[in-house]
């Protein structure tokens, strides 16, 4: 008699499992209006934003092309994209959801409806759903290929070499001929390091198949020191996205020009490793002339870094007052191993607003390119402030012992704290001229605030303060 009851018992609990499963499935449904599924929702999300890297050959530990490569990971794909914008978020695009300017170009982040529909994808079992729902296979270049195509020039540093385990290093390197036989307008450059570290060799993260952190560079003439006029140009780091300057800022590449590196910063990995960075120029067309020039706008904290052991969220403020006015067109946060967090913020007179914040992580160094109608227009006088955050515990991976104090520093387990900003500089009447074509184009009206434009709800022209009066 008592196995009777055993049996009608397992009965009804499996009735009641296959019941909630059951009513789950049909929730999720219910609350999207049908299944999510891998053909229909899944698989344009990861071509868009993930495929990049996620593909044979490519810099990420695994493929995520097919229904195959992809189920197995449903779960940990949920959990990293779940985590937004922190250090550990997927994919890298680690400007915050919830404050500051929200468009830039470029941005291949997740939307909050995209987050859910993978959550909801693979609490539902991951199913793949009808083969006819299957988008077209997204095209990428080779892994040998440059992402924004075949480059007009391609101009390589030399060859540095790292023993496995070695302690960072930094210094210049020799210079070298670009072959440029005339003067051209830059309008992108793409970096990237080519070594000879295997795949599958030591650990498969961004940071740990690549040796140059960092390469600082310029272009100078072949002969003579660099002029006034010398351009100012990105600085290549580890998983940084290519560079495309603003269209009416071209940058100037002369004739007959080398390029020149002051400072490199080489972080070994687990094998002995040969590498070099290959600069990829594309160039306007032969009679371009810019109408504008950009300038950098870095913003330092010098030696006011004081990282204390086994403590988290410790931050740490700089600031700089425009002397100029000035349009935003770049922000880029540069820290070390301990950084998780960085804001940028603009003080005028009595407002002060969030321009925008991002999570940061070591081995995924993000430029932000602003939208064109959401650059930041700042008359002279703003300060500017950068506020960043720091974590130095177990909790942060990037960090290699957290019991040990640090301050600033070049190597890895030192610290900086950068806003690497790129800006161009307007005079009084371009800058009048560029507020009223965004009032029009925005349709921005009296007393508005705008967001990284103080000035913008100002419809008449509005006197622009000197720093000196701030």
């Amino acid at each position: 008699m008592t196995w009777i009851v055993r049996s009608i018992a397992a009965a009804a609990l499996l009735m009641m499992a296959v019941t909630t499963v059951a009513a789950q499935a049909t929730a999720s449904a219910t609350s999207t209006g049908s299944q999510v599924t891998f053909t229909k929702d899944i698989a344009p999300i990861l071509q868009r934003s993930c495929q990049r890297c996620h593909r044979p050959d490519s810099v990420a530990p695994m493929s995520l092309m097919t229904y195959e490569e992809v189920r197995p990971w449903a779960r940990a794909i949920k959990h990293r994209t779940g985590l937004r914008s922190t250090p550990d978020a997927m994919p890298p695009w680690y400007i915050e959801k919830n404050i500051g300017i929200q468009q830039y170009k470029g941005d291949y982040s997740l939307n909050d409806d995209e987050v859910a529909k993978i959550s909801r994808w693979a609490d539902s079992g991951a199913p793949r759903g009808n083969p006819a729902d299957m988008p077209p296979p997204a095209k990428f270049a080779g892994a040998k290929d440059w992402q924004l195509g075949t480059p007009d020039l391609i101009v390589i540093s030399p060859t540095v070499e790292t023993k496995a385990g070695a302690p960072d290093w930094w210094g210049p390197l020799a210079s070298v001929p670009t072959g440029l036989t005339e003067d051209r307008y830059v309008a992108s450059v793409e970096m990237r390091e080519v070594n000879d570290l295997k795949k599958g060799t030591g650990q498969q993260t961004i940071g740990g198949l690549h040796i140059v952190h960092h390469l600082i560079w310029s272009a100078i003439p072949e002969k003579g020191n660099p002029g006034p006029e010398t351009e100012t140009w990105p600085i290549h780091e580890v998983g940084r996205n290519p560079d495309v300057f603003d269209q009416a800022a071209g940058r100037l590449l002369k004739a007959g020009s080398k390029l020149v590196f002051p400072s490199i910063h080489l972080h070994a990995t687990s094998a002995d490793t040969k590498a070099n960075v290959e600069y990829g120029f594309k160039f306007h067309p032969k009679g371009y002339k810019p109408a504008k020039k950009i300038v950098g706008l870095d913003i330092t904290a010098t030696m006011d870094i004081d990282i204390k052991p086994m403590m988290a969220n410790q931050k740490f403020e700089a600031y700089s007052t425009l002397t100029e006015n000035t349009k935003i067109v770049v922000y880029e946060p540069h820290m070390h191993a301990a950084g998780v967090r960085m804001c940028l913020d603009a003080l005028y007179g009595t407002t002060a607003q969030t321009l925008s914040c991002a999570g940061y992580n070591h081995g995924w160094v993000r430029n932000y390119a602003y939208a064109d109608d959401a650059a930041p227009l700042l008359p002279k006088g703003t300060i500017l402030r950068v506020t960043g955050y720091f974590d130095n515990t177990p909790a942060n991976k990037n960090v290699s012992d957290p019991r040990n104090w640090s301050g600033i520093g070049h190597r890895s387990i030192d610290n900086m704290m950068i806003n690497i900003g790129q800006s161009i500089t307007l005079t009084d009447e371009e800058f009048e001229r560029e507020m009223a074509e965004r009032r029009a184009r925005l349709g921005i009206k009296e007393g508005q605030v705008v967001l990284g434009c103080p000035l913008c709800g100002t419809p008449k022209k509005a006197p622009i303060a000197t720093a000196q009066q701030q």
